[in-house]
Order: C-alpha cells, then structure tokens, then sequence
C-alpha cells in the first residue's frame, strides 16, 4: 500500500493481483470494483490492478496477499482445501443453481460469520467481495443426457465435487482443463464436459457440441476478493467502510453481468443447433442427493480445521433460502433499477 502525497491531497493506492486477463464477465466486474471504489472515495483510494498473472499465479494467491506481495487479490478456494475451508462451502454441490443468490448468501455469511472472520485473520487475510462460476452445466458430443443414469459411461471433463458426484453416477472421469475441453470434444477424447454457458460461448464450445444440459444443480462460487489484512486494518474507518460496501455491491454487478452473458450464451447455441435439454425436477434430485457425500466431508475438513461445519453448512443453506425468496419476492435488483 503507498500513500501518495500531491498539492496536499493524499491518495491510497491498493495493489490487487489477477491472475487471469482484462477480458470476460469477471474481469469487467473487478475493473467496476475499482472504479466505483475510487468514486466512491472521492479519489481517495485508488485500486492498481495488475493482470494476467503478472505479481503471483492463481495458485500462489492467498500466500501472496497474506504475504503483503499485493494488498489485495483474487482468490480461486479449490487451490486451498484446506486453509479456505471457509470460502470452500460456496463450491459445494447444493441445490444452488442461481448465480446472485449464491453470491449474496456466500457473501452474507463471509462477512458475518465471527468463526470464519477469525479464520481468515489467522491467515493475515480480510474478505472482500465475492464472485461465482454461474451454473454447473454439461456439454456433449455425439450424446446427450437426459437421465442421472445416462452419465455413465460416458467419457466426462469433471471437477471438483461435481465431477466427483458424476464419477459417482458412473462416468469414466477425464483430467482436463475447460480451456482443452474443445479438442477433447471434438477429437472424442471426452464424450462431455462439465462447464459453464457463458465460457462455452467465449470458448466457443458450442462449434463441437450436439446437446447442452442444463443441470438446474448447483455452482462454484469460492473465488473472490480478499486483502492482507494489515493493509485492511491500517485504512481508516471510512476508507474501510467504501471498502467493504463495494464489495458488497459487486455481487449485484457481478450477478447482471453474468446471467445476461449466460442468456445470450444459451441463445447462441440454439442458433448454432446445439439441442438445449433441461434435466427434470427428479433427475436433479438424484444428483443433489448423490452430492451429499461430499457435504459430510467438507464438514468433517471444517471440523478439523477448529470450525463447526456442520453449524456453518446450515446456515449457509438458510442464507440460500433466504436469498431466494428475496429474488422471488422482489426480483433482481438490477430488474428494479431499469424498470
């Protein structure tokens, strides 16, 4: 953090590292971060983002910004099982398909939980804002699914706790980055690839797939904004409070920015001819039900870590409830603020 000193006004200047390049939703949501920080702070603070990896990789961020290599940062949980075993519950397969009630519930109890505060600040970092993958869907080649029972056998890029539950339904599991997804498709390396509509579209996935799955399942939503927390701590009160506040309201951004990206996204496939299946009520059943396993071991990894997971599991699930019912009662505040 540098203090800038000109014609007697003093400017905060935070570092955030990115691991990943200025392009796509979640980059256009960390840039309206910076400029509404700024804004906000009458040009008090301003946020110096580096791109592209250029201060740490995606793997090495929460021990950078813990380290005070960068203020601030984005950080991906699944990198850290355990020392984010936290922010690790927004990855967990729930009945949580919506992007922005994923994103306000995990941001809700972040910043309320005094349990995972107090983790966090073991590991010098301070929570911020967060962001979300959006809906874990399935792209096919060749094949379709319809059916839980229609993933076995079946040749799938999986990860996480949603690649191991299809593992579990009996797909032969397939090590590979969604960026290799497109030749593993269109080569028949995989049969079907575990993703999201917005990055098929700017992956331009949807060239080498015959059928698009929508799971209606759940998401990954352990990525976000967190700070050295020194750094936090010696910002004053109302350079704290814009601080907080804005990342706050990054979820709604976040969240309009992704669902339109995710429409069109679905819109261009069936223009390219790619069959748009919904997965019945009682097939995502099946899958939530399958995911279950893999709750009782987050819980057990929490538990281990000194926290209640099974305490910290349930409230995150009544933060979805609650979340849900706020989208259904009022719909997305960005819907009110254009109508």
């Amino acid at each position: 953090m540098s203090v800038m000193a000109s014609a007697g006004i003093a400017e905060t200047t935070l570092i955030h590292g990115e691991a990943g390049p200025n392009r796509g939703a979640r980059a256009e949501a960390l840039q309206w971060y910076a400029d509404q920080v700024a804004e906000r702070s009458g040009g008090d603070i301003k946020i110096d983002i580096q791109w592209g990896g250029a201060l740490f990789k995606a793997k090495a961020a929460m021990q950078s910004i813990a380290d005070g290599v960068a203020d601030m940062g984005s950080v991906i949980a699944v990198y850290y099982p355990q020392d984010m075993v936290t922010y690790g519950i927004a990855d967990l397969p729930l009945n949580n398909p919506d992007a922005w009630v994923g994103m306000r519930a995990t941001d809700e109890l972040m910043r309320t939980s005094e349990a995972i505060q107090n983790n966090l600040a073991d590991r010098d970092l301070k929570y911020i804002g967060t962001w979300t993958t959006s809906q874990v869907n399935i792209g096919c080649k060749g094949t379709e699914i319809r059916t839980a029972a229609d993933i076995a056998g079946k040749k799938v890029r999986g990860v996480g706790a949603y690649g191991k539950v299809m593992g579990e339904e009996g797909a032969n599991l397939v090590s590979m980055s969604i960026y290799d997804a497109y030749q593993g498709l269109d080569t028949g390396l995989i049969d079907c690839s575990q993703g999201y509509s917005y990055a098929v579209a700017a992956l331009k996935q949807a060239e080498v797939m015959d059928s698009y799955t929508l799971l209606n399942w759940g998401q990954v939503g352990g990525l976000g904004i967190f700070m050295n927390l020194d750094a936090y701590e010696g910002l004053s009160d109302e350079q704290r409070a814009v601080i907080d506040q804005t990342g706050m309201d990054m979820a709604d951004e976040f969240g309009r920015l992704i669902t339109a990206a995710n429409d069109a996204a679905i819109a261009e496939m069936k223009e390219q001819g790619v069959e748009i299946i919904e997965l019945p009520e009682e097939e995502r059943a099946k899958l939530v039900s399958a995911g279950e396993k893999f709750l009782a071991e987050w819980v057990e990894t929490a538990d281990g870590a000194g926290l209640e997971g099974q305490a910290l599991l349930d409230e995150y699930r009544g933060l979805i409830a609650k979340w849900t019912e706020e989208r259904d009662t009022n719909g997305y505040p960005w819907e009110a603020a254009t109508n």
